[in-house]
């Protein structure tokens, strides 16, 4: 997931260069979705990847 949001970050960094600002933008709010989206999952798998074996 954090692999995809990078990759949109840098889609949105060379768009802006361009000048293309409509598809930096939205490529910038994909790659935040994703970072979000990655951090939360794995702050999930971390907590129930500690609980003792039942």
């Amino acid at each position: 997931m954090l692999h995809w949001a990078l990759i949109f970050l840098v889609v949105a960094i060379i768009a802006g260069l361009f000048g293309f600002s409509g598809i930096a933008g939205t490529a910038t709010h994909i790659a935040w979705i994703l970072f979000v989206v990655g951090l939360v999952l794995a702050l999930v798998f971390l907590i129930v990847g500690r609980r003792p074996p039942v």
